[in-house]
């Protein structure tokens, strides 16, 4: 049987097809036919560009930033003892410790057991902490403050892995730990960032310690709901002094994301 009726252009497609198609950025109901269209294989192609971009392009503070937004907020950047992208994507491991130089840095200018700490990593995606960042972070502290919690100096880690909070946790004795990193990108975007979270983080902690907020991003997570939800669960943890797959988020109740 001939497929030639299944050849629609999406624009032809019912409204509710249409509406459902606004709703996600998923390749949902695409022209179907022996292969994709043109346009379809061009678009998988640009998305796979950007995914790769997002992965390799080095993050900079001063470049990624609104000049207002690092005088702000007096942001600075250390590294981990990855010294290359492809030493950071080869060696994880070397992502989870920042090098001796870092490690002062944090020392010397960061307030010590803080309520709160905030953490910029760049993770897999770069362009997640360009276009997340400056929108999400001061929402963070301003919920942070609001619950009279003090907050503590926030920084950027650059060539980051999520298991860096257990050193920062060492050096620094927050009570919360909240770390912003870029995820790892896919072809629905590459600017997608996480919130990953630690009671008391320190050496030795694995990710069944920790809770995490994903998929903030323009067609994901908002950054109104996702600053409800850290703080919420930031203020759930100081209470029982635990996280991880003991906190359940479920269990909690958060304005419904926009």
């Amino acid at each position: 049987m001939s497929d030639d009726n299944n050849l629609v252009p999406p624009l032809d497609y019912p409204e509710i097809v249409r509406r459902m198609r606004a709703r996600t950025p998923a390749r949902i109901f695409v022209a179907r036919g022996a292969a994709y269209s043109t346009g379809m294989q061009l678009e998988l192609r640009q998305a796979r560009a950007s995914a790769v971009d997002a992965v390799w392009n080095e993050f900079d503070l001063n470049r990624d930033f609104p000049v207002e937004f690092v005088r702000e907020w007096k942001l600075f950047e250390v590294s981990t003892q990855a010294e290359t992208k492809s030493q950071f994507l080869l060696r994880p491991d070397l992502g989870r410790r920042l090098s001796a130089s870092g490690e002062d840095l944090v020392l010397k200018r960061c307030v010590k057991a803080p309520n709160i700490q905030f953490v910029i990593g760049d993770g897999l995606s770069g362009a997640a902490l360009a276009e997340q960042v400056p929108a999400l972070l001061p929402l963070l502290i301003d919920r942070a403050r609001a619950n009279a919690w003090s907050v503590g100096t926030t920084f950027v880690v650059r060539h980051c892995r999520v298991g860096v909070m257990n050193q920062v946790g060492d050096l620094l004795s927050p009570r919360v730990t909240v770390l912003l990193i870029g995820e790892r990108p896919g072809l629905a975007t590459s600017a997608s960032l996480s919130a990953y979270m630690a009671y008391k983080p320190r050496s030795g902690q694995t990710d069944a310690d920790r809770n995490l907020v994903s998929n903030i991003q323009v067609h994901g997570v908002s950054v109104e709901s996702a600053a409800d939800r850290i703080i919420g669960l930031a203020s759930h943890m100081m209470t029982i002094e635990r996280s991880g797959t003991s906190l359940k988020e479920g269990a909690l109740h958060f304005p419904k994301n926009s």
